[in-house]
């Protein structure tokens, strides 16, 4: 007897948590269904869509690494992923009918969904694809304040910005600039911090103590899900919101969409426990 089943898609693959929380999911529900990790290639992204859109089975994917951008002009997408201009979630609707979505939005709306945008000055940090995702949430939301957009790449942050319809002040990704003063919210949208990759810069850990009281802090990274960033932010008595909030919040957006039924959420801390075992 066939098996439902939905899938996390990248090149590689075999990292990727996702079969862990979606699985963990199903089984909490008594759903009688699976979550697999499908090793794809670039060169092999349109031959899976075309064999997936006619299997009744699949009800959809995660896309991950690197075809979250060129998914988009092999599927119908939503409103959400256009702006951001990424997929990050094929849903599979009736026949063949697929349709792209960002449920990354998803996971950063929920993961400050504590902060106090009324007013609230926010320091966004990078301008790739997550920074897409989080400037794409302040857009949605009534009243925030100043947006400033940290970049290595001013020009690049211009346009997603634009793009978005998001008016926000652009600089430069270093010393100086006094970004994070009366800032409520810092969101860490690079991978600097990552495990293997680059630290955040001495300044920003530096500058953590200029921000108002009571901010929030919120780091994309999730390896280490203790990044040296939340650690200064601890310290200096800031709010403290670690990668896994949104890596579990935009699976849930994308859960429900694939099995009709919401995340049961009441197990996120034997979750999060399984995932940082």
């Amino acid at each position: 007897m066939s098996r439902l089943y939905a899938e996390v898609i990248g090149d590689p693959i075999a990292h990727s948590k996702s079969p862990l929380i979606h699985n963990f999911w199903l089984e909490k529900l008594g759903i009688d269904a699976e979550y697999r990790a499908c090793h794809v290639r670039p060169d092999a992204l349109a031959d899976y869509i075309a064999r997936r859109r006619t299997d009744a089975d699949w009800r959809g994917c995660n896309v991950t690494i690197p075809h979250k951008v060129t998914t988009r002009a092999l599927v119908d997408v939503d409103m959400t992923a256009m702006r951001v201009g990424a997929v990050n979630t094929l849903v599979h609707l009736a026949g063949s009918d697929l349709i792209g979505m960002n449920t990354d939005v998803d996971g950063v709306i929920g993961a400050t969904a504590l902060v106090n945008f009324t007013d609230c000055k926010v320091v966004v940090l990078g301008a790739g694809g997550a920074a897409r995702a989080a400037l794409e949430s302040l857009w949605s939301e009534d009243g925030v304040g100043e947006v400033v957009v940290l970049a290595r790449n001013q020009a690049k942050a211009q346009t997603v910005t634009d793009e978005i319809g998001l008016n926000a002040r652009v600089l430069p990704f270093e010393a100086g600039t006094s970004a994070l003063a009366g800032a409520g919210l810092l969101v860490n949208a690079t991978q600097l911090g990552m495990a293997g990759q680059q630290p955040m810069p001495l300044f920003v850990m530096e500058e953590l103590s200029r921000m108002a009281l009571g901010a929030h802090v919120f780091d994309m990274v999730y390896v280490p899900l203790e990044t040296e960033l939340l650690r200064a932010a601890r310290a200096e008595g800031k709010v403290a919101i670690d990668g896994l909030a949104m890596l579990i919040g935009q699976a849930a957006a994308a859960f429900e969409k694939f099995f009709g039924q919401p995340a049961p959420r009441e197990h996120d801390a034997e979750l999060r426990s399984l995932l940082t075992a």
